[in-house]
């Protein structure tokens, strides 16, 4: 999957928005979403919150998760733990993007929201590296890493396949090629080696 792919993955996630419309239910594939009442508050995909909020059809309120002591207290936690820790969303910051390029005026603190998920963000993305980093210089076969987001694990999948596929190769001629001696013969013609 490319980024693009994931974000529609994210964006089936379901965010509240108080709409200003009056509508019945919707039944989509994925299955019904209303009915709306103007001003009363209803559970719909992103997606869908996103363009009603493009029409100006809708207020959208944050996430449960997208408040600023909550960030704070999950960034502090991923900075002091060695391991990955759970996010409160599989897609974090697919919805925050998403949520805050068009609704930034809906959600209080917008800046601070979107300074603390872009600093989430980073420190697993470090952690991330650093852990490949080990786990390629260890010629490990396989790792298990807990708590990685959809976007996290597609930002490395490029590298990794290729860089496990160049380590099997770099073993697999160890252990075929028998181990080189070098003879140094003098005979006639000139100087050669032996293996």
């Amino acid at each position: 999957m490319d980024p693009s792919e994931v974000e529609f993955l994210g964006e089936k996630e379901l965010v509240t928005i108080v709409p200003n419309f009056s509508f019945d239910t919707i039944h989509l594939i994925s299955g019904s979403i209303g009915p709306f009442r103007a001003g009363l508050p209803a559970q719909v995909p992103i997606w869908l919150a996103v363009n009603l909020k493009q029409q100006q059809k809708c207020r959208i309120l944050g996430q449960d998760w997208m408040n600023t002591d909550d960030l704070n207290e999950v960034k502090e936690e991923e900075k002091l733990s060695k391991l990955f820790t759970k996010m409160p969303s599989n897609h974090f910051m697919d919805e925050a993007q998403l949520l805050l390029s068009v609704a930034s005026d809906d959600i209080s603190d917008a800046d601070r929201i979107r300074t603390a998920v872009k600093d989430i963000w980073d420190i697993r993305m470090s952690k991330l590296r650093t852990s490949i980093d080990a786990f390629l210089k260890s010629e490990g076969l396989h790792a298990k890493l807990d708590h990685l987001t959809a976007m996290e694990i597609n930002s490395v999948r490029p590298l990794l396949p290729h860089a496990l596929d160049q380590m099997l190769r770099i073993q697999s001629e160890r252990q075929q090629s028998p181990k080189i001696q070098k003879v140094r013969k003098t005979d006639t013609i000139g100087t050669y080696y032996c293996l």
